[in-house]
């Protein structure tokens, strides 16, 4: 008899080591390192709380994804969240307040969830929101940035509040950043690396991986250059279709597999870096990881949803707290059934079930 996939052990492994490999990566920065030494006890005493809740029923993933504003100064062809309306040009709507946020942050420690990725929109336009994110020392927020609003007082909060990393997207070399992100962008970007390495401080990339930018992205020569300017964490994000136009954009399984192999080389060549796939190898881990198996969305008004590229809910975490989220009707059918494993084509398998998610909230 097959034995049962533990989802909990899988993901507490994986929080180990991106820990890990994150204290390494930071060994020449002092006051970096103290940092991650003393979140890496808190990685640790998070994971028995949640191992806790699990023995009581509740099966708590280790990682957010927190969309804190609706709001963006740039648009950046093939956008997801522009598609699924989630991010307008328009004045942001009942979108949670900064007192709100903290909140959901409140919870989330006491639930021994360990990360949460701040995205958006720009979610540097919610200077309230991370102010209250710095309060959280246990937790680790990767923040999801284009760049732009990176200023002297962002740079001096990053500095004062380790905990509180910048993710800067960057698309290749300059010709393709910017004709994705805008023109001058890349040129912000190296700006903000360079002071970012002047101040000894840490930060990282994210890379949106698609058949046309795969090889320049995964080549020594792009990565190197990101060490170069001090980058410590490449976050490469694989891109998923938002129309039927832009499908040839999403990576083959052949390439998927590659992108799993390359990531392997690089932890071994790169020690002072760290090298996550998103949404990673599904295979190893019995399925997809969105809908609170590993992760759960929140949208900026509260919404509870699977992940950012599959935009539905039933449940508002102001009305029924994380808590009440992780257990909702959708996450718990999803869970129980198929969609997750299904296979797929493209980077993510709910973007492409849409359909039958939407169903399941029509049953309700």
């Amino acid at each position: 008899m097959e034995k049962e996939f533990d989802i909990q052990a899988y993901m507490t492994a994986g929080v180990e080591r991106v820990v890990k490999d994150s204290i390494r990566a930071t060994l020449k920065d002092p006051a970096e390192s103290i940092f991650m030494a003393k979140f890496a006890l808190a990685t640790k005493k998070a994971a028995d709380v949640r191992k806790k809740f699990k023995e009581e029923g509740l099966h708590v993933p280790p990682f957010l994804i927190a969309s804190i504003t609706s709001n963006c100064n740039l648009h950046c062809a093939g956008c997801y969240s522009r598609q699924n309306d989630a991010t307008k040009d328009c004045e942001p709507v009942n979108q949670l307040s900064d007192e709100q946020w903290l909140t959901i942050f409140d919870e989330a420690e006491d639930l021994g969830i360990s990360f949460i990725l701040l995205a958006g929109g720009e979610p540097l336009l919610r200077k309230g929101v991370i102010k209250a994110a710095a309060k959280k020392p246990n937790i680790l927020f990767p923040i999801f940035t284009n760049g732009v609003f990176i200023s002297d007082e962002y740079f001096e909060l990053f500095d004062k509040n380790r905990n509180l990393v910048p993710i800067m997207s960057i698309e290749g070399h300059k010709e393709a950043t910017d004709s994705r992100r805008g023109e001058g962008i890349y040129d912000k970007l190296i700006s903000n690396m360079e002071t970012f390495k002047k101040n000894g401080q840490i930060f990282g990339n994210s890379v949106t991986v698609t058949t046309e930018n795969f090889d320049d992205v995964l080549s020594d020569d792009f990565v190197s250059m990101l060490q170069g300017y001090g980058c410590k964490a490449v976050i490469y994000v694989e891109y998923v279709p938002v129309s039927d136009e832009s499908k040839h954009l999403a990576l083959s399984e052949e390439q998927e597999e590659q992108l799993r192999a390359r990531i392997a080389t690089l932890r071994e060549e790169y020690e002072d870096m760290v090298f996550i796939s998103f949404p990673g190898d599904e295979k190893s881990s019995g399925g997809c990881v969105a809908a609170g198996r590993g992760f759960f969305h929140i949208n900026s008004h509260g919404g509870a949803e699977p992940c950012p590229f599959s935009p539905f809910s039933d449940t508002n975490v102001m009305d029924m707290g994380l808590r009440g989220a992780i257990s909702s009707r959708l996450f718990q059918v999803l869970q129980a059934g198929d969609i997750l494993k299904d296979d797929h084509v493209g980077g993510c398998v709910l973007f492409e079930k849409k359909e039958q998610v939407e169903a399941i909230l029509k049953e309700a």
